[in-house]
Order: structure tokens, then C-alpha cells, then sequence
């Protein structure tokens, strides 16, 4: 299970798959990291500064933060996609295809002028978030995608 969490500045990345629950986010961070709430994870209970530093110390890898850089991912169900705006700029998307046996993500792209910003993982984890509410089956013959997702 892949969620995204995000406010204006930052966006947490949790893959459930990966967690060990070693605790050290709910220790270090306990108003952000509730296990006994759902969702457990709400950023909005700490500074931005506090929660990057006690996902740096997730052994795992489980936790990952971004900052946003002013860019906002939506998820655009009827274009089948997720996208990134800069203001009214698209600068991103993550585009899948509807199969019999679920959701196919076949397209990852960002504008090589905003790399290295992580929208592309933003856009991605949107995608999967959304299938995985939906109760969907995801597969990506992206291999951006198919990376991130099934590692």
C-alpha cells in the first residue's frame, strides 16, 4: 500500500509494504505518527522541519519526504491521470489506461525544467493511491512507474 500525504510545503511518501514499524517516526514525532488514528499519518500536527527530520530516521526507507516546490499534483480521474501544476502550468503527469483487469499506468512524464523535484513520485504514488481507494488493481508497464510501485 503506497499513501501520500501532503500540505503546502511538503509531501510524506509511507509504503506500508516496506514499513518494519520500528516506531522511531511515532517517537520522534507522536502528534504526526498516531498508530491509534486513522490515517495515522497527519502532517498537519507539526512543523514541516520537525516531521523532515524523523523521517530521516525511518531504517526502512518506509517514510520519504519531498518538499513541494510550489507544485501541486491532482488526481484527474476522467483524463485517467494524475498532473502537476505550477500555478496553471502543467508541468507533469501520470498518465494509465483502463483494462479488464484494472488500471495500467503506461506514462510517466515531468518537464526535464522541474527535475529532480520528485514530481514524478508525487505523480505516481497519486495514481496508486487513488486505484487502491477505489479498490482497483494497478500494474505499470512504465518502468518509472513499475519501479516505484513493484520494486
Amino acid at each position: 500500500m503506497h499513501r501520500l500525504y501532503s500540505n503546502e510545503n511538503i509531501t510524506v511518501f509511507w509504503n506500508s509494504e516496506v514499513c518494519r514499524h520500528a516506531k522511531r517516526c511515532v517517537t520522534g514525532c507522536p502528534k504526526v505518527f498516531d498508530i491509534t488514528r486513522k490515517p495515522w499519518i497527519d502532517i498537519s500536527k507539526d512543523e514541516d522541519a520537525r516531521i523532515w527530520q524523523t523521517i530521516q530516521k525511518c531504517p526502512t526507507g518506509a517514510l520519504k519526504i519531498t518538499y513541494n516546490h510550489g507544485i501541486r499534483v491532482v488526481f484527474e480521474e476522467e483524463a485517467c491521470r494524475s498532473a502537476a501544476y505550477d500555478g496553471d502550468r502543467l508541468v507533469g503527469m501520470c498518465q494509465y489506461s483502463e483494462t479488464e483487469e484494472g488500471r495500467c499506468i503506461y506514462h510517466t512524464e515531468t518537464d526535464p525544467a522541474y527535475g529532480g523535484k520528485s514530481i514524478g513520485k508525487r505523480l505516481v504514488y497519486c495514481v496508486a493511491e487513488a486505484a487502491e481507494k477505489s479498490r482497483i488493481k494497478l500494474t505499470a508497464t512504465c518502468s518509472f512507474a513499475h519501479g516505484l510501485l513493484f520494486p
